[in-house]
């Protein structure tokens, strides 16, 4: 994917509207992961380096056309003026008389940051007055949120018909990245898949049958897989509607000659709690009442047989249900398998970045850590992104 970038543009003077991803977790106020934050860094400095004022929008939740006050960007504006070491003034809108003055009155070097444009019913509608009025903030514009590069949005798509539209360094960093496993794969190819639902990854399953040596398949997602495979998968959660496309893959997989490891052993309990009593079955023994919960100590030894031998390594969702104890010990030993493989790793979605954080592992112990989950699954799997084809050359 050829885009247009930074350092073809001539930014001396002009006034930027850059669309970033800064659609943090936060509790109580408090930003609990930053990883999108500093993400974006490198895009501002660049900007503000070649002598332009910068005009930063975001969204920030799903306050679903509505002013919510727990949503508004303050804290988000507050938490990059600190890493910065910048003043950053937060307007409280984005397409109004006040904000349009403000902007035009941005001295080189200055940052205002616009409020949630989730706030506005004509964001999501990608709504062209509304595209139009943030476009006459600025002189051009930057788009650096490939969280958000699968959504059709004013702010991600809408805005770039009315100015030049460039790339920003986080999105040609995630481009480049996830091109090359498309492209030009070390071998042997690993996809490793976890997570609750089938329907966000049949596809790049799917698109990987022709690309991936073997696949590892986890969590909720995985009790589907066994479901078609015939077992009882008793109260675990599972996709009973979607049966028919588990089985399908199979099919395909198998007429294809590809490895794909389901579960060979489960961790199940009758109760999710942080000392729940959990025991070790093979899938042949969940009876009714039981909850899969986790991968047994036979299909994690097996999995990290495989992140071992693989020269590539494409990992989203988690393999249980890491967040209590019981239950961890398949993602926390996954991530460190592949933390300590060799191998080129694309790790992504919000999950799975918790995972490696929680285990102490960060950006330096993997290939690419992507910040957009879903997006990196519809382009793994060959979807055109909206936000994207706006950016091409």
């Amino acid at each position: 994917m050829n885009l247009r970038t930074l350092d073809e543009v001539d930014l001396a003077g002009k006034r930027v509207l850059l669309r970033a991803d800064l659609n943090v977790p936060m509790s109580d106020g408090v930003i609990q992961d930053d990883t999108r934050i500093q993400a974006v860094i490198p895009t501002i400095k660049a900007i503000l380096d070649g002598g332009a004022s910068l005009i930063i929008m975001t969204h920030f939740g799903r306050p679903k056309g509505q002013i919510v006050e727990s949503l508004k960007t303050d804290p988000l504006a507050d938490a990059l003026s600190e890493v910065l070491n910048l003043s950053i003034n937060k307007v409280d809108g984005c397409n109004e008389d006040f904000v349009k003055e403000m902007a035009q009155n941005l001295n080189p070097g200055e940052i205002m940051m616009l409020e949630n444009t989730r706030f506005y019913p004509e964001e999501k509608k990608n709504d062209d007055a509304f595209s139009k009025d943030l476009a006459e903030l600025a002189d051009l514009y930057v788009n650096d949120a490939f969280g958000a590069a699968h959504r059709a949005h004013a702010s991600t798509h809408g805005v770039a018909q009315h100015l030049p539209a460039y790339a920003g360094l986080l999105i040609e960093k995630e481009v480049n990245a996830l091109s090359s496993v498309l492209e030009s794969p070390k071998e042997p190819v690993c996809l490793i898949v976890g997570g609750a639902k089938i329907d966000t990854k049949i596809g790049v399953l799917e698109r990987f049958l022709d690309i991936a040596d073997y696949f590892l398949i986890g969590g909720a997602l995985a009790n589907t897989f066994l479901a078609a495979e015939g077992f009882d998968v008793g109260e675990s959660l599972y996709q009973e509607d979607k049966i028919t496309v588990a089985q399908n893959f199979l099919l395909s997989a198998e007429s294809k000659r590809e490895l794909v490891y389901l579960p060979l052993d489960v961790v199940v309990a009758d109760e999710i709690s942080s000392d729940a009593a959990a025991l070790d079955v093979k899938p042949e023994g969940v009876e009714l009442g039981m909850k899969i919960l986790d991968l047994g100590a036979l299909t994690i030894e097996t999995f990290k047989k495989s992140i071992a031998e693989a020269g590539t390594i494409i990992w989203n969702g988690p393999m249980g249900l890491y967040e209590f104890p019981p239950f961890e010990a398949g993602t926390k030993e996954i991530v460190e398998a592949i933390a300590q493989s060799d191998a080129n790793s694309i790790v992504g979605g919000g999950d799975s970045i918790d995972a490696l954080k929680k285990y102490g592992y960060s950006e330096k112990d993997f290939g690419h850590i992507s910040t957009g989950g879903g997006a990196m699954l519809e382009f793994l799997e060959g979807k055109e992104l909206p936000a994207l084809t706006m950016l091409q050359a």
